[in-house]
């Protein structure tokens, strides 16, 4: 079944995920966080990681309906957190989400999905997740093309800039929280979907970007952090450095992540934070 422009508006869940202490701390690893962070990684006074939000939210978004294609050829687009509290290390939530837009960009197909996610132990909203998908190859089905992303110009130096090593390893340690696609793991499978090795899973470089966001804005608290969103716009390789840059309005900031060789990977950064 080809990609549906008419699937937009579908709605699906709810889905019930529960999480716990060990869990947090296996992502937190996996997005880099070591002797420096034990708050993070270790039991001991434990704080979670906001971004943390994309493993148990964005479900329920009922993306079967937006016809079918091959995994190895979807890629990350774009993707946005909002928390309304922060995420405790155990516990259990409810979310329900939709499809919100599918556009035709030639190329590919654009899906783009929201949902939202209420504690069950409190009955209260706790975080809203936004994400697009590209599937590369999948365009040219008729739909509207939609929005083009608009070019970042800061016009002067960052205000902060953080920067952190990936692991060569670093996608084999991000798949434990869940994402198992083997283009993140498999040469053979990375080769079919036209690279040359296993990538990084994007919301693995979104972790390394929210962590850099997290100490440079909010001197590591993770009750001032509020929303992050982001593009997608290179892929990263496990091994590669990233430098996250931040100009700062307030409690607002626009971020770039960037590799080694200064090529943007994460663009359209847009932060909030409180004092």
């Amino acid at each position: 079944m080809p990609i549906n422009p008419d699937a937009v508006g579908a709605e699906g869940g709810p889905v019930e995920r529960s999480w716990d202490a060990r869990q947090c701390m296996l992502y937190a690893l996996g997005v880099g966080c070591g002797v420096d962070e034990l708050q993070f990684d270790t039991e001991k006074n434990q704080q979670v990681l906001p971004t943390f939000a994309v493993i148990i939210g964005g479900g329920g978004a009922p993306l079967g309906s937006a016809g079918e294609f091959n995994p190895a050829m979807l890629v990350h687009g774009e993707q946005a957190i909002e928390l309304l509290r922060p995420i405790p290390a155990k516990g259990k939530l409810e979310s329900r989400g939709k499809i919100t837009a599918v556009w035709d960009k030639g190329s590919g197909a654009v899906i783009e999905t929201e949902s939202q996610s209420i504690d069950l132990e409190t009955g209260e909203p706790l975080l809203r997740t936004r994400s697009s998908m590209f599937i590369r190859g999948e365009g040219g089905f008729g739909g509207e093309r939609g929005p083009s992303a608009e070019k970042f110009e800061p016009g002067r130096d960052p205000d902060v800039e953080v920067t952190y090593s990936t692991r060569i390893d670093q996608a084999l340690i991000y798949r434990l929280s869940g994402d198992m696609n083997p283009l993140h793991s498999d040469p053979d499978f990375a080769k079919m979907g036209g690279f040359d090795a296993p990538i990084l899973h994007g919301l693995c470089t979104y972790g390394f970007t929210g962590r850099a966001l997290l100490h440079g804005l909010c001197g590591g608290d993770p009750t001032r952090f509020k929303s992050m969103a982001g593009r997608f716009s290179r892929p990263v390789i496990p091994g590669d450095e990233l430098t996250v840059k931040m100009w700062v309005n307030g409690g607002d900031a626009r971020f770039q992540t960037v590799n080694q060789n200064g090529e943007v990977v994460l663009d359209q950064g847009r932060f909030t934070f409180s004092d």
